[in-house]
This record gives C-alpha cells, sequence and structure tokens, in this order.
C-alpha cells in the first residue's frame, strides 16, 4: 500500500496537542512495521507497506525546514478567481521516518497562531486548509504511483475528501484512492458558513447555511475511527456525541476505535536525556534522584515526604482543571503537593492560582503557566502520582506515559483512559492506577484519598502497583499500527467493491 497523510499538525514540526503527537509517532510506526503483512486479507498485493507514509501539513510561521529538503513548484486552482491558479510550493524531506510534505504559502500560513489569535480563529481557515489539501492532492495525483490509501486527520483535512467526490472524482489516482477519516476531538467540526464555502474550492456543496466538515467527512469516508474504543463506543451517544452521534451511529461497524499507542522510544525513563538520572522497571533507583531534582526546581521541599501529584495539559474545562481547582483545598487538607504545568484558558485556573497563592497553599502548590516539553517529561518521572480528571478523553497520552515512567495515574474513567487504566482497588491483581466514575471534585479527591493511602503504606503492594504499570505495553508498533495497516485493506476493499 502506498499511503498519504493530510493534517494540520505534526511533531515536531507543528503542535498544539495530541493531533500533532499521534501524526508523527503514527506515520514512523507504520513505516517500522508496514513492510510486514498486516491483518486480514491481502488485496491485489497490497499486504503492507511500500515504502515511506507521505505527511502534509502547512508551513506555518513557526514550523523549521528540515535540513536537506527540496522545494518542488506547485500550481492549484484559485478557489476565489476561476480560471487562475496560485503558486506555491512543497518543501519535502525524508526525516523521523517519513516522507515530509510542507505546503508553503505564505499568504495562508506564515501569521500568528496555527488555528488563530489568542482571542480568536483566524475567518479563513476554510480557505486555508483547502488549499493544504488541494496542493496534497495535486502533488498526489501526479506523483510516479498515486496513493491507495488517504489518512486525513479532523476536519481540517475533509476539503481532500469532497475533492474525490467532485471535480477530481473522475481523476483515476485520486477517485480510486480509499479514505480513513481519524477523529481526534469531536468537539472541533469546522462549521464553514455559506459566505466562506467558496473559499474551499469546491463549488456548491453543502447546505443553505454551510456546510459542517466534520459531519461531510463522518458521510463520505469509507472508514472513520476516533483514538479508543471507549471513546468509540461514548461518541455514538448525545453526551459525547457532540451532535455528530447519528451520523456515527448511521456508519455502524464503519465507526470504531483504535486505542492511540505511545512512542516507546521518545518516552523511556532508561534513556531520557530531560531526566536527572535514568531508571527502569528492572531498577528503579534513579526515580529517588528525579524526585529530589524535580522538587528543588519548582520550589517545593524535597526533603518532605508527603506525595506530590502532578497534572500536565491543556489549561481548560474539558482537561479537568476546574475539578482541580475545587478539589485542591481537600487535597493540601489531606497531606497532598500538586504540581501544574500547561497554558490554556487564564479563568479556568484562576482558582487554583488563588489556592496556590493561599496561605495554605504556600510552598505546596506549584503552578507553571507554560508550555515546557522538558519540565513536563521531568513531573511525569519526578512526580509520586499523575493528575488526569478529563470530563471526556478520546485517548490521552499522560496516563500512559505516568505509568512507563512508573508514576501511577489518577483519571476519571471515560474514554481512552478507561481503556488504559485498571482502577487498583477494583481489581487488586491487576489494577495499574486509580480512577474514579463521576466527573466531580468530591469524587476526585476520593481517589486522591485512595492513592495517599497506598502510598503511605508502600511495601510489596505498592511495588506491585508500579511494576505492573511500567509492564504495560502500549508502543505503537505492537498493535495500533497493525490495526491501522488491517483498517487500510478494509478501506481498500470497500472502495474496490464500490461498497
Amino acid at each position: 500500500m502506498r499511503v498519504a497523510f493530510i493534517a494540520a499538525e505534526c511533531e515536531p514540526w507543528a503542535k498544539t496537542g495530541g493531533l500533532g503527537d499521534v501524526v508523527d509517532a503514527l506515520a514512523r510506526a507504520l513505516g517500522q512495521v508496514g513492510g510486514s503483512q498486516a491483518a486480514g486479507a491481502e488485496l491485489d498485493g497490497l499486504d503492507g507497506l511500500d515504502g515511506l507514509v507521505d505527511v502534509f501539513i502547512p508551513r506555518y510561521r513557526s514550523v523549521p525546514v528540515p535540513d536537506g529538503a527540496r522545494a518542488v513548484a506547485l500550481s492549484i486552482p484559485d478557489p476565489l478567481a476561476a480560471g487562475r491558479t496560485l503558486d506555491l510550493q512543497l518543501l519535502i524531506a525524508e526525516t523521523h521516518g517519513y516522507r515530509l510534505h510542507l505546503v508553503d504559502y505564505p499568504a495562508a500560513f506564515d501569521r500568528e497562531g496555527m488555528y488563530g489569535t489568542p482571542t480568536t480563529d483566524h475567518p479563513d481557515n476554510a480557505w486555508r486548509f483547502g488549499l493544504l489539501c488541494r496542493a496534497a492532492l495535486e502533488h498526489l495525483r501526479h506523483g510516479d504511483r498515486p496513493p491507495d490509501v488517504i489518512h486525513i486527520h479532523d476536519w481540517h483535512a475533509v476539503p481532500a475528501l469532497l475533492h474525490r467526490e467532485g471535480a477530481l472524482g473522475a481523476d483515476p489516482a485520486i477517485g480510486r484512492a480509499a479514505f480513513i477519516l481519524t477523529v481526534h476531538n469531536l468537539a472541533y467540526h469546522g462549521w464553514t458558513p455559506v459566505a466562506r464555502v467558496p473559499e474551499l474550492g469546491l463549488g456548491a456543496i453543502g447546505k443553505a447555511d454551510g456546510i459542517d466538515l466534520l459531519l461531510a467527512g463522518i458521510q463520505g469516508a469509507e472508514l472513520v475511527n476516533t483514538v479508543s474504543p471507549g471513546f468509540a463506543a461514548e461518541a455514538l451517544g448525545p453526551d459525547m456525541g457532540m451532535g455528530l452521534d447519528p451520523a456515527l451511529r448511521a456508519r455502524g461497524d464503519r465507526f470504531f476505535g483504535i486505542l492511540n499507542g505511545l512512542d516507546t522510544d521518545l518516552w523511556d525513563p532508561a534513556t531520557d536525556p530531560a531526566l536527572a538520572a535514568p531508571y527502569s522497571r528492572a531498577d528503579r533507583s534513579g526515580k529517588a534522584a528525579c524526585r529530589t531534582a524535580l522538587l528543588e526546581e519548582i520550589g517545593l521541599d524535597p526533603t518532605d515526604a508527603r506525595p506530590v501529584l502532578a497534572m500536565v495539559g491543556r489549561l481548560d474545562r474539558q482537561k479537568g482543571f476546574d475539578l482541580l481547582a475545587e478539589a485542591a483545598p481537600a487535597l493540601l487538607d489531606l497531606g497532598l503537593r500538586l504540581a501544574v504545568l500547561g497554558t490554556g484558558n487564564y479563568e479556568v485556573v484562576a482558582p487554583l492560582r488563588a489556592v496556590a497563592e493561599s496561605a495554605a497553599g504556600a510552598g505546596r502548590i506549584a503552578l507553571m503557566e507554560r508550555f515546557d516539553r522538558d519540565l513536563a517529561r521531568r513531573l511525569y518521572a519526578g512526580a509520586d502520582g499523575v493528575l488526569m480528571p478529563s470530563r471526556f478523553e478520546p485517548c490521552g497520552t499522560g496516563q500512559m506515559v505516568g505509568l512507563r515512567y512508573g508514576t501511577p495515574p489518577i483519571v476519571h474513567a471515560t474514554g481512552g483512559l478507561r481503556d488504559t487504566v485498571i482502577d487498583v482497588d477494583a481489581h487488586p491483581a491487576t489494577g495499574t492506577g486509580f480512577a474514579f466514575e463521576s466527573a466531580t471534585a468530591a469524587a476526585l479527591v476520593d481517589a486522591c484519598a485512595r492513592f495517599l493511602t497506598r502510598f503511605t503504606a508502600r511495601g510489596p503492594a505498592w511495588e506491585a502497583l508500579l511494576h505492573r504499570g511500567m509492564a504495560v505495553d502500549f508502543d505503537w508498533r505492537t498493535a495500533s499500527a497493525p490495526d491501522y495497516l488491517a483498517a487500510y485493506q478494509r478501506a481498500i476493499a470497500l472502495r474496490q467493491s464500490g461498497a
């Protein structure tokens, strides 16, 4: 199979959240396992991956150009002027285990913010991401070999699918391609009002008031998946479906979940250069040095035996930062300390900031409102537990990192968090962390109290908990990438059959 990705983000080139992590890690993993036959029936000799995955993303202002990248001139139709073209370039480099294509058109992408300013989205995002998709398709349709699968990620890449159903449908290079849509976040639909629809370059599409791009992708792709089986089940109901649950239910078994993986080469406490000392499941002695160094760095007393719970992520309600703020006084009363790192909504974290600045929180809460990759790694290694009280979580990777780094996660049992963390009190022999069922501050406090009881007791049961957590295999290459290869085969079969 020849596979191409179209996405708005790809770590380390462009990232605001988990989308960038997944596009990068999955593309690399497919390149490593794709030569072997995927699960399922062989289709016309397409039993694995032929070469590297082609990844197309915009060249935003902040994106560095890889060393050795070559520039390829490209012209695409101007969606706002019939008969005219836009001249842009692709910057192409084989790097990080895939073939990266940066779509370079400064008028669209050389501006503040990938999606918008801190206060508002860019009003012409339909035009911007329409250009990304058309540029990717123009390059693919004129290549040596057309793609068998075009894997699109979230609403930004859906115009590529709509081009196949429209003017490019007659093009054999695009018309033959099977599309799979991965939904990383159902909350963002890419709604395009009718006045902006022409900017997509797709002609007359949508309804009288506009088009919901994510809905169009769900309805039109051969297969649709989200990033965990648990969230796929939740998304079929009105509470988590974000208005798209009827469309998801209508797809039947063509909508499913594939659990995100973890890049175990990048996330490894035995080799992580950001840590004060290496350690492993076989020898965790270096974790104590990581704890001491972390607490000294963030201003908490390293000689204090009371446990430190870390929370890393985007500061918003979805991630449960408001629940943590509400629970903070009770957590301090229990004798816990908190270390919080993230950027986002200033108002959401304001109550936690107030507690941190109070007499009770002084020296016991470290609140760091910034983006810091290396500090995040040190928090996962040096803290005693990881908090993830998300209201909903399609998958999440923080809990996987916490387990791999010997730092038990405390999670709201939703979506991918339910799929990846086994509550140790409910399942003493197999548990890997602490899960609570209700997205409330009281439930979070109760789970933290259970953590504290086991942490204080220590002994063989605690050691077994850490050992089990570090043994869990979330490597992309083990299950997730082969599952995607099988999905690609199925999508190709559906496209070939015309079903």
